[in-house]
């Protein structure tokens, strides 16, 4: 079992490293345009455009470079998903006023829609999973009630 656990560990911190650090990168190669897509939202004051466009992509590089680098991995995918919740929020806002934007995510041409939605919730998950991954262990490690009365009375 404790197999299985380090092969999800790793699937989950490459994959969360990959998408962070090509969002990331995607966003500091175009800042302009991601200010663009951050102002089709008509959620931020026109002031936090810029700096937001600016700040983003790096905290999304930094946290791909902790997950890549398996640098405090619990902290990191608090931050994830507190990041990627702050994204869903912010889509659902969004598509529930109607507005037509950018994402912004991972291309400039892609839509908010119902697709971006399901896709950063997916995205979500592996970062929950490393989060809660300490106490999962300690769950699936403890000996079942019933062996250990038998050890017990032994």
């Amino acid at each position: 079992m404790t197999i299985t656990l380090k092969v999800l560990h790793w699937l989950c911190r490459l994959m969360l490293a990959g998408i962070f650090l090509y969002s990331g990168y995607f966003k500091i190669e175009a800042p302009l345009q991601f200010a663009a897509a951050i102002a089709g939202y008509r959620l931020v004051p026109e002031n936090l455009i810029f700096p937001l466009a600016t700040f983003l992509p790096w905290l999304e590089m930094i946290l791909g470079y902790n997950f890549l680098i398996g640098w405090k991995i619990r902290l990191n995918s608090l931050a994830a998903a507190f990041l990627l919740l702050f994204f869903l929020v912010v889509l659902a806002i969004t598509v529930g006023r109607g507005i037509e934007a950018n994402c912004g995510c991972f291309s400039l041409d892609e839509r908010i829609s119902l697709k971006t939605i399901v896709r950063d919730s997916l995205i979500l998950i592996p970062a929950l999973y490393l989060a809660a991954e300490s106490l999962i262990r300690k769950r699936l490690q403890k000996p079942a009630p019933a062996e250990s009365a038998a050890k017990s009375q032994a």
